[in-house]
């Protein structure tokens, strides 16, 4: 499967000069409604073993959440972990794994921050600009922001406000259990990307495209 690549840039940089990048790149963002109905969703997810790096990605169909593709790929770690910076560690292992899809997904879901980040361009917003697909991060922490206490049911929802500004929602996706933080990545608005992540999380706190795909990047041959 194919995809075409928006604004490239190289990836062998220093950390001042990936930040530079994120924040030229940060202006390329559409917080827009998603240009069509959404029937596929792959949830892409990284670990990280010594040296290897290793994508697991699980294409689901939002009908039924049925699994419908699943890819892994494994290459050498090619950035250090810095903080702010996962995007230039995993996007490398992220792009050769998508090609190796047959079933091309309409909603990129990462397990990552999109717009909840420093400098509003967190994983899901370099994924989704540089694909030009729709995008959305879907995180178990909280990285940058603060919101109002949740109330215990699933589906409440409080604003993540960073430096004024709405950045996120973290959602309760299971009854009195702590919540996922949601934020755009790239063609979607805020709401939509809730409701999707509201939708595959019929059981379990991670919605099943994320959750899937950790349970993929774990697989060892």
């Amino acid at each position: 499967m194919e995809f075409s690549l928006h604004h490239a840039h190289p990836w062998d940089v220093t950390p001042k000069e990936a930040m530079a990048i994120q924040r030229d790149l940060a202006g390329h963002v559409q917080q827009t409604p998603l240009a069509g109905p959404v029937e596929t969703i792959a949830g892409i997810d990284v670990s990280i073993r010594g040296n290897l790096a290793q994508t697991a990605i699980a294409v689901i169909r939002l009908s039924d959440l049925a699994l419908i593709d699943q890819v892994i790929y494994r290459a050498a770690v090619p950035f250090p972990y810095v903080p702010g910076l996962l995007s230039f560690r995993e996007m490398p292992v992220i792009l050769p794994a998508l090609e190796k899809l047959t079933v091309r997904p309409d909603v990129l879901m990462t397990d990552s921050q999109g717009l909840a980040h420093p400098r509003r361009f967190g994983l899901g917003c370099h994924l989704g600009v540089m694909l030009d697909w729709p995008t959305l991060g879907v995180a178990k922490s909280l990285y940058v922001g603060k919101h109002d206490e949740l109330g215990i049911e699933k589906g409440h929802r409080a604003d993540l406000i960073d430096k004024g500004e709405v950045v996120g929602v973290a959602l309760r996706t299971r009854p009195n259990v702590k919540p996922v933080y949601v934020s755009v990545g790239h063609r979607i608005t805020l709401d939509e990307a809730v409701a999707l992540a509201l939708r595959c999380a019929p059981k379990y706190k991670i919605p099943e495209p994320t959750r899937q795909a950790h349970v993929l990047s774990r697989y060892e041959e």
